[in-house]
């Protein structure tokens, strides 16, 4: 059985930071693109960053460009977001997602809150 487990999430003061952890169970991560996702109360979940399978590309989210930092360690089936400068906008549920051409997998999330 497959399972992401995203931890990590909590209460911060805007200017913060936090490290959102993925880890993978029942699947080998090496195999997929990993990305970060965020859902906000009221709004739809949108992409915040993605890194490819040997973590050669990564992309950002224009909101997050210079504050967030993804990353992976495939030898620990795991994949990281570092968050900086957090602001409130950044309040949301973070999902982590592996995917390859054939199939896709999501995590239950993490709940980040920014606020003072």
């Amino acid at each position: 059985q497959v399972q992401l487990v995203e931890s990590g999430g909590g209460l911060v003061q805007p200017g913060g930071s936090l490290r959102l952890s993925c880890a993978a169970s029942g699947v080998t991560l090496s195999n997929y693109a990993m990305s970060w996702h965020r859902q906000a109360p009221g709004k739809e979940r949108e992409s915040v960053a993605r890194i490819t399978s040997d973590g050669g590309s990564i992309i950002y989210a224009d909101s997050v460009k210079g504050r967030f930092s993804i990353s992976r360690d495939n030898a620990k089936n795991m994949v990281y977001l570092q968050m900086n400068s957090l602001k409130p906008e950044d309040t949301a549920v973070y999902y982590c997602k592996a995917q390859n051409w054939l199939r896709a997998y999501w995590g239950l999330g993490t709940e980040v809150t920014v606020s003072s």
